[in-house]
């Protein structure tokens, strides 16, 4: 076995270049077409193959060299109550190997009341993702923001990162921030943001935050069958590590690191819809064809952040759909870090709030409301939990359920536990027990179960 590893080793990296090689090359004939198609003595030849060509060529370069870019996040100024635009600036808090603590600073204004940490999801994309859920936020809160690291380029001498590292820079971002903190957990990371509360909860109580907000994550997989957890019941780890781990290649600063690469990933996610990608490309050939494409229309704009994909460690995905997956060790309330058990029924203070989409699948309804019942510590007054009809996964922390019923309610709930005199707290954004017509009513839970 140990003979044999560095022959493992060497075909990964022969994997993992061959998979970089063919978006290289891919980019390159992009280009070539694109400067054969738009070369000048083409133009006499009044022939749309060259149009077509050329618009093919854009397309394809862009698409292609978009895998290996990290997007900026290019928040725009806010608008001041004084009518004044205020420019955002993104800075670092606090810097580790495997991911920073980012801070999204808006210049001449004073320190908002709401202190809002958003906990990004390590799966495939960087967390820009979350773009429009920071634009959102701002206006009203001081967001920070986990910024994880693409995994080829951190090198090996730095170490391990698996979920329970993951945890643990949890623990110490809401340490570091403190416990006036509102912490807002997107998808994956929802039971780790749970464990990580009640590891403070345990061990230091002075820290832990003020409220918790959990959104379509995992906490209880088999709550809710899905195609995520019907694969990960479906395949043994064995499997897992032989079809999809590699090791990063020789471009890289992580080379040698064992990964999941972001371009496998995000292959599966194309193949789940390749009818509606194919079409989308298509159509977008044919734009830039007509000349009725832009930099920044629909399609580039959505087209540039889903094609940017990362490494995630291989411990790390792993772990991820063995423990939490296949183990269920959050929803049965044995999760460990460093050999110590974390005991979820330790969150007392905390105020903790579920939100699922009717349509998520991803993760379906059950899945993510099945923290409040572990939360058993936690008065029944503090427990909220909030069903979107009809929103699917990505609607429900960034689209228009998001926007127009999700945001309001979360930030209330915020409101509703700060630590703040009646006199100077913002006013509530929904009435109590209103209803609004695209949005399912906000719930008061009794015992882990909804209140009628």
């Amino acid at each position: 076995m140990v003979d044999d590893m560095p022959v493992k080793g060497l075909k990964g990296v022969v994997s993992y270049d061959a998979m970089e090689t063919i978006r290289n090359t891919n980019e390159w004939l992009g280009a070539t077409a694109r400067a054969m198609g738009s070369y000048p003595a083409f133009a006499l030849v009044p022939n749309p193959a060259f149009h077509l060509l050329s618009a093919w060529g854009r397309v394809t370069e862009r698409s292609f060299g978009r895998m290996v870019l990290k997007p900026d996040w290019e928040i725009p100024s806010i608008v001041g109550e004084e009518g004044q635009d205020h420019i955002v600036y993104v800075e670092p808090e606090l810097r580790k190997p495997f991911g920073d603590l980012i801070h999204f600073r808006v210049a001449r204004r004073e320190p908002m009341p709401r202190k809002v940490l958003l906990v990004a999801p390590m799966s495939g994309h960087y967390a820009t993702l979350m773009r429009s859920t920071v634009i959102s936020l701002l206006p009203d809160c001081e967001v920070y923001v986990t910024d994880w690291h693409n995994a080829r380029d951190i090198p090996v001498s730095e170490g391990k990162f698996d979920i329970e590292d993951y945890t643990s820079y949890l623990v110490d971002f809401i340490r570091h921030l403190g416990p006036d903190t509102n912490v807002i957990a997107v998808c994956q990371p929802a039971p780790l943001a749970l464990a990580a509360t009640a590891i403070l909860a345990a061990e230091d109580p002075n820290a832990q935050p003020r409220t918790l907000t959990l959104i379509g994550g995992p906490v209880d997989p088999d709550a809710a069958a899905t195609e995520v957890t019907d694969f990960g019941n479906r395949i043994t780890m064995g499997e897992l590590e032989h079809l999809v781990i590699q090791s990063v290649g020789f471009k890289y600063r992580g080379a040698g690191r064992m990964v999941y690469p972001g371009l496998a990933q995000l292959g599966s996610f194309i193949a789940m819809n390749a009818e509606s990608h194919t079409r989308a490309f298509i159509n977008q050939i044919f734009a830039e064809a007509r000349g009725t494409a832009s930099d920044a229309d629909k399609h580039n704009k959505f087209y540039d952040e889903y094609l940017a994909v990362m490494d995630m460690t291989a411990e790390f995905y792993l772990s991820t759909v063995e423990r939490i997956f296949k183990n269920l060790e959050i929803a049965q309330n044995r999760f460990t870090v460093d050999g110590t058990p974390v005991d979820i029924s330790k969150i007392t203070d905390v105020a903790v709030m579920t939100v699922e989409g009717g349509n998520d699948d991803i993760s379906a309804p059950g899945q993510c409301v099945a923290a409040l019942d572990l939360c058993s510590g936690v008065p029944a007054e503090k427990k909220v939990q909030h069903l979107e009809p009809g929103a699917g996964h990505y609607g429900i922390f960034a689209g228009k359920s998001w926007r127009l019923n999700i945001r309001p309610l979360v930030l209330d709930f915020i409101d509703d536990n700060a630590a703040l005199p009646d006199s100077i707290k913002p006013k509530r954004r929904r009435k109590e027990g209103a209803k609004n017509p695209d949005c399912g009513a906000v719930d008061t839970m009794d015992n882990g179960k909804m209140a009628v």
